[in-house]
């Protein structure tokens, strides 16, 4: 017999213990991570979802559920943010962090899945009694009851200013961006309303999983033989996943002769490996390496020509992930730990370099929406020292005659553009080469010389590379 008390039932209605829903009380955990921990839900879920498939809790579709409910949530969290706050009566900053998890979580319910609308409150409100104690489920019934009486459409009607008054709010409130951020995409971007929105729209859609075949170890065609599997659109060694594919169900990804990464990834290696430089071309640089996707790719490509790759990663936790990624590969490579902007190589010694450099991420948003919200306009203020000093590093590790591919994963003008011109003015012994050739058959690649990649367009990561030749 538990030796828990009994709660105190009222009169003519005995207590009910809350009934605990794994799929909601593991979204709801992976919620509290990202919030408290400032985790990224990319790396919290999967642990949580495997070991609730241990315990035997778990079926394929309650997964899907549960990473759906996180996702969909995270995304979606500027939109029902201003939702809630138009059905509490105080300020969003005054409901405790658990209390606004688990409204979010019912609200994406709610509006944004085909849950019926009973359903989604009735879980929402167990959950809550779970998690958080009966007053509080009381609470969340009377403000998802609120939330329930409009569709999404007519709550972004209700709750988004006019596009005339303000197209940028009005794009932030109804796509889920901070204002900062769609201001910045949209002047990256250039253009009307037609593109910004397209954008948005594709940041908030859920990415294909897409893998690598890394050369000599594995093939597209290889690949192309597991279920749900299907060409990339533009890498030769890229195949997508489609239906919730799961890679770690795929032997040569299990084996590392896989992996997974971003087509717009794969695209910003080929470019790099596939520059021509005058000379020699045995000896290669990455270096900002960690995790180590582009680095496999680069060696493996290395190896293909009998050139090596020197893998350099600042913090010696994410080297330790690319010497996981490159272990096996069929030609020599190293990997050090080492920074970037204070190298233990000689200048020039390095025949291509590529700089993948440490950014505000914002080209990633659909893998991690989180970030979205986490970032901060001054944090460009921070990255951009490093960035150009990283670039300016490169420069003077490739030698004359050599290639440097300086790549972000992010569109933001500041982190693009603005790095490459300046470090460019300290360099007069360098030149931008036109990197559109490099993308075979990849369409809408801009007016040169350097390659923004987009979402909405391309299906990839917003990927940016700006090549440059060393000429003295």
């Amino acid at each position: 017999m538990s030796d828990q008390p009994r709660r105190p039932a009222k009169a003519g209605k005995p207590y009910r213990r809350p009934q605990k829903d794994p799929v909601r009380i593991l979204a709801f955990e992976a919620l509290r991570a990202v919030d408290e921990r400032d985790a990224y839900a990319n790396l919290v879920l999967p642990p949580l979802l495997r070991k609730a498939r241990e315990k035997g809790s778990f079926e394929t579709r309650d997964a899907a559920l549960a990473t759906e409910l996180v996702y969909g949530t995270l995304r979606r969290q500027g939109t029902y943010d201003a939702i809630i706050a138009e059905c509490v009566d105080r300020p969003l900053r005054e409901v405790d962090p658990p209390v606004l998890d688990v409204l979010s979580l019912g609200a994406h319910q709610l509006l944004g899945t085909r849950i019926p609308t009973h359903a989604a409150v009735s879980a929402s409100v167990e959950l809550a009694r779970v998690v958080l104690g009966d007053g509080r489920a009381k609470f969340v019934n009377a403000v998802l009851r609120k939330v329930a009486q409009h569709d999404l459409d007519g709550w972004v009607a209700k709750v988004a200013p006019p596009y005339e008054d303000d197209p940028e709010d009005h794009l932030a409130v109804v796509h889920s961006h901070p204002r900062w951020v769609v201001s910045a995409l949209w002047d990256s971007l250039g253009g009307g309303r037609a593109g910004i929105e397209r954008l948005l729209e594709a940041d908030n859609e859920r990415p294909e999983v897409t893998l690598v075949a890394r050369p000599g170890r594995s093939t597209a065609e290889e690949l192309l033989r597991e279920e749900s599997a299907v060409a990339g659109r533009w890498s030769p060694y890229a195949v997508r996943l489609s239906e919730g594919g799961e890679p770690g169900a795929v032997d040569a990804v299990r084996e590392g002769r896989a992996g997974v990464q971003d087509e717009g990834s794969q695209l910003v290696a080929l470019a790099l490996a596939n520059v021509p430089v005058e000379g020699r071309d045995e000896k290669w640089l990455d270096g900002c390496a960690g995790p180590g996707g582009k680095a496999a790719l680069l060696a493996a490509l290395a190896a293909e020509r009998g050139a090596m790759l020197l893998a350099s990663e600042k913090q010696p936790h994410r080297a330790g992930l690319v010497a996981k990624a490159l272990a096996g590969n069929p030609g020599p490579y190293q990997v050090i730990a080492a920074d970037g902007t204070r190298p233990p190589w000689q200048p020039g010694s390095f025949d291509r370099v590529l700089m993948d450099v440490p950014c505000t991420g914002l080209g990633a948003l659909r893998r991690r929406p989180e970030a979205r919200w986490r970032r901060r306009p001054e944090d460009l203020e921070g990255f951009g020292p490093l960035q150009r000093g990283l670039l300016s590093t490169a420069l003077d590790s490739v030698r004359v005659g050599g290639v440097v591919g300086y790549a972000t994963c992010s569109p933001h003008l500041a982190e693009t553009r603005a790095v490459v011109d300046d470090v460019l003015k300290q360099w007069p012994s360098a030149e931008l080469v036109d990197a559109r050739p490099l993308f075979p058959g990849v369409p809408e690649l801009g007016e040169g010389p350097d390659v923004q990649l987009w979402p909405h367009v391309h299906g990839t990561d917003a990927m940016y590379l700006a090549v440059i030749r060393r000429t003295g």
